[in-house]
């Protein structure tokens, strides 16, 4: 059981508190209710942006690292489709400088041309680097577009084109910060040997004068049903064919999440898993094959991604992982099997809050889905899914219709 306070500042921060004190280290965690799904389809890549910018210094103070670094701490942050996280870790005797730089940036980030400049060409570089000249880099770019018509899941979270990114003005970057940086858009998490009072009373000091901001509304398109199977085929100059399939799944907060989350365990977790076993032991087709989902907060999309082994028709390859879905779809799953699998997902629920940070940042992620308790009652929902929930939801994902496929084929 993982204990928490919660409570709501004047100006609609939530903050959150937990209490360790079997370690002397405390993490502050900031989360913004924006992601890559809340952008302009014409101005993609802001959320990714602002992860570097937020660390170009504040009005107050013009370098975030150097104060931080000085208290014993470190920090870092990412982007998702859905979400931006801004972390920090140091002695819990410190922790007032966290608050005082967190609380800086939130209310008066440093905007200026040679900011914009600089991390702009760090994003760019990233984008050349990762998703361009790299072997495969465009292939999920590629992919989220095949699979998505309406819905923003359609771009990635380093923006859908480069340009976006290197024509941003100052004023557009401005304006993304007003509208989605603000106290109500935001949930700040502090974890570690600390006391809620404590943590309430460094709250309104350094938060509470924060005006509040207009609260952001989520006005995003919704996907419609896929009523037919996608296709698209891409030839590069890469070593090995690739297969990249893709079936839409329930939101994060509907109860058939856990039961797609089950599914891809069945399917790819680990070398016990059906698909390695089948398909890159026993008939040696893949040098290696994943089944996952992308972890959105929207409905999103359960993946099966998979190397071919040289000489290996990707046809052939593509028909041999539709046969261990088809033998899910009408044989199910035994209860030993589900339980193995249920057993390996508590497992690493378990692993992943030993970790202060994690602990933090899932506290943080499940106060914006709705209920920070979900992390102490979630692993009850895994529990619940039976052999026939798993047939049955199978059997609603691998339609043929919902299911989006590109072949990423080697023109050596």
């Amino acid at each position: 059981m993982i204990n928490f306070e919660k409570f709501t500042l004047g100006n609609g921060l939530r903050v959150i508190v937990h209490e360790d004190v079997s370690t002397p280290m405390a993490v502050v965690d900031v989360i913004y209710d924006v992601g890559a799904r809340d952008e302009n389809p014409e101005k993609t890549g802001f959320a990714h942006l602002f992860e570097h910018l937020m660390f170009g210094g504040s009005i107050n103070i013009p370098s975030y690292d150097e104060p931080l670094q000085m208290a014993g701490g470190e920090n870092n942050a990412f982007t998702t489709n859905d979400l931006t996280n801004y972390y920090s870790q140091l002695p819990a005797e410190n922790i007032e400088t966290a608050f005082w730089l967190e609380s800086d940036r939130m209310l008066s980030l440093a905007f200026s041309k040679r900011s914009l400049d600089v991390q702009r060409k760090v994003v760019m570089e990233e984008f050349k680097e990762h998703y361009i000249n790299k072997p495969y880099g465009d292939a999920w770019h590629k992919f989220m577009d095949l699979s998505f018509k309406v819905h923003p899941y359609r771009w990635m979270t380093i923006g859908k084109e480069l340009k976006h990114i290197e024509t941003a003005t100052l004023d557009e970057v401005k304006q993304f910060f007003w509208k989605h940086y603000t106290p109500q858009n935001a949930v700040l998490v502090v974890a570690g040997n600390v006391k809620p009072a404590q943590v309430k009373a460094l709250s309104e000091k350094w938060f509470g004068s924060i005006p509040a901001g207009e609260k952001y509304q989520h006005l995003i398109p919704h996907e419609p049903i896929q009523e037919n199977p996608r296709h698209l085929e891409v030839k590069s100059d890469v070593p090995f064919d690739a297969l990249y399939k893709g079936w839409h799944i329930a939101s994060r907060t509907d109860p058939r999440y856990y039961v797609a989350d089950l599914i891809t365990e069945i399917l790819g977790g680990g070398g016990s898993s059906r698909l390695f076993q089948a398909l890159v032991k026993e008939k040696k087709m893949f040098s290696n094959i994943s089944c996952y989902h992308l972890g959105s907060t929207d409905e999103g999309l359960l993946v099966i991604t998979g190397k071919l082994v040289k000489g290996v028709r990707i046809q052939e390859a593509d028909e041999a992982v539709y046969a261990e879905l088809e033998k899910l779809m009408n044989q199910g799953v035994l209860d030993t099997e589900l339980e193995k699998v249920k057993n390996r997902t508590e497992s690493a629920m378990t692993f992943e809050d030993m970790s202060l940070t994690n602990r933090a940042a899932s506290l943080a992620m499940y106060e914006l889905l709705g209920d920070p308790n979900l992390i102490n009652t979630e692993l009850g929902n895994y529990q619940k899914v039976s052999a026939l929930d798993i047939l049955n939801e199978s059997r609603l994902i691998f339609n043929r219709n919902n299911c989006n496929t590109m072949y990423y084929l080697s023109n050596k």
